[in-house]
């Protein structure tokens, strides 16, 4: 089975401090891999950078058996142009902290841009499958509201729904709760549980939401320092943590979230 994400010896440096130390990773058809860590563990660049929206110092990417970053040469790799990357972004749904969204364009406006743009939908396929997405996240009744009018779990649901419109091979969570309201975090934990019961779509999932992680993933990925430290099964990681670091980081959440 060919990975949908595959990272190969990836690295980011950004000028003396390497964040990422040469990360080998694979993520399957359809699995669920939530990545925990603390701060500044580099756990939201290996997002980005499937994102496109940082670029690694050296390794490879590839999605759905393609290379993100690169093409090939005949005496090697040479980066890629950007009319690879754009084609490539389309296979890769991204849903960001802080939504994102057009704020003069209305809702409805801001699900068919993208399938209008890139993929050349016509107006009226890209309205239909807009619906159909604002109907799976609960907002089929905010077509003509703009986002000044939204809620941040609403903007957020928006956002979910603009990502989901692409049929992307893979959908990138990054932090998508830490913007919002303790009591609107719900209502989008909810259609992320939502899509991961589908099944069907992989999904990456940055997040500082343990419980989540344990209830949602089918693997879990700790990272510190740049590196994995490391991965398994929800039970293995959150029950049994091997190393020094998982178990003073786990005991520092239960603290804080006031469990113990």
């Amino acid at each position: 089975m060919i990975p949908v994400v595959k990272y190969n010896k990836v690295s980011k440096r950004y000028g003396d401090t390497e964040v990422l130390k040469e990360i080998d990773l694979e993520l399957t058809p359809g699995e669920k891999l939530a990545i925990i860590g603390p701060s500044g563990s580099g756990k939201t660049t290996l997002g980005r950078m499937l994102m496109t929206l940082e670029e690694p110092t050296s390794g490879t990417i590839e999605v759905d058996g393609e290379l993100l970053w690169h093409r090939k040469v005949p005496n090697g790799l040479m980066r890629a142009n950007e009319k690879h990357l754009h084609r490539m972004r389309s296979k890769i749904g991204m849903v960001f902290q802080h939504f994102n969204l057009f704020p003069h364009m209305s809702v409805l406006r801001n699900v068919t841009e993208a399938p209008r743009k890139v993929l050349g939908l016509p107006k009226e396929e890209a309205e239909e499958r807009a619906v159909s997405m604002l109907r799976k996240v609960g907002l089929e009744h905010k077509l003509e509201a703009y986002p000044s009018q939204l809620s941040g779990g609403q903007k957020q649901r928006v956002a979910i729904a603009r990502a989901l419109v692409m049929r992307p091979k893979v959908m990138v969570f990054d932090e998508v709760t830490s913007a919002l309201d303790p009591e609107l975090v719900g209502e989008v934990l909810e259609v992320i549980r939502e899509l991961a019961d589908e099944g069907s779509m992989a999904m990456m999932l940055i997040t500082h939401e343990m419980e989540f992680a344990r209830e949602i993933a089918d693997r879990v990925i700790f990272g510190a320092d740049g590196r994995i430290v490391e991965e398994g099964p929800p039970s293995a990681i959150f029950d049994h943590p091997q190393s020094e670091r998982l178990q003073s980081f786990l005991r520092r959440f239960r603290t804080s979230s006031g469990r113990e």
